[in-house]
């Protein structure tokens, strides 16, 4: 039920639980469509910074409640992806506010540990249908920039996803050098 990503830096990290209802290629952007299953969720939002700043922030407020600093004061383990949610302008650029988000081990999903920082929220989020696209390397604001462009393309006008936000996830950790994965989802209406 629940996916084991293999990483050779931290052992196995819990996946989001998703299926692939799809594949697709379309100038030359190959695609997926997925049903994600939805749950608790640890989230940090940040303001008034630009994309990386901001991600970075609540990156590792989120690695903190993860690794321990809650009210149990237990290390859950690491899921992956983690996700930051992105608020495009009309011309694509980013707004300067992310919302960044781990999905709570499987473990822990019906009593979640409070996080010991009032920055986080423990949200319950239902289940969605996405479209993603995937690439490696270490990803940067441009980067998901770049390639929900790509997507958002391939798809052209017979999708019908939102707008008004997209998620950028990321798999590894920083120490990671190669075959790194990071994806840019688009939620299906």
């Amino acid at each position: 039920m629940f996916g084991v990503i293999r990483n050779s830096l931290f052992g196995s990290v819990e996946g989001w639980p998703c299926q692939v209802l799809s594949r697709g290629e379309k100038e030359e952007v190959t695609y997926e469509e997925r049903t994600c299953e939805g749950g608790k969720f640890a989230t940090v939002e940040v303001a008034g910074k630009q994309f990386d700043e901001a991600s970075k922030e609540a990156v590792l407020k989120l690695l903190k409640y993860v690794g321990g600093t809650n009210d149990k004061g237990v290390g859950m383990g690491m899921t992956a992806p983690v996700s930051i949610t992105a608020f495009p302008d009309e011309d694509g650029s980013l707004q300067q506010k992310v919302k960044v988000s781990l999905r709570i081990p499987s473990q822990y999903q019906d009593n979640p540990p409070r996080p010991g920082d009032e920055s986080i929220q423990i949200e319950e989020r239902e289940g969605m249908t996405i479209y993603s696209t995937q690439f490696g390397g270490y990803a940067k604001e441009e980067d998901y920039v770049n390639y929900a462009a790509k997507l958002r393309s391939a798809l052209g006008s017979e999708a019908a996803y939102r707008k008004d936000f997209y998620l950028c996830n990321g798999y590894d950790p920083p120490m990671k050098p190669y075959w790194r994965r990071n994806e840019v989802w688009f939620v299906k209406e």
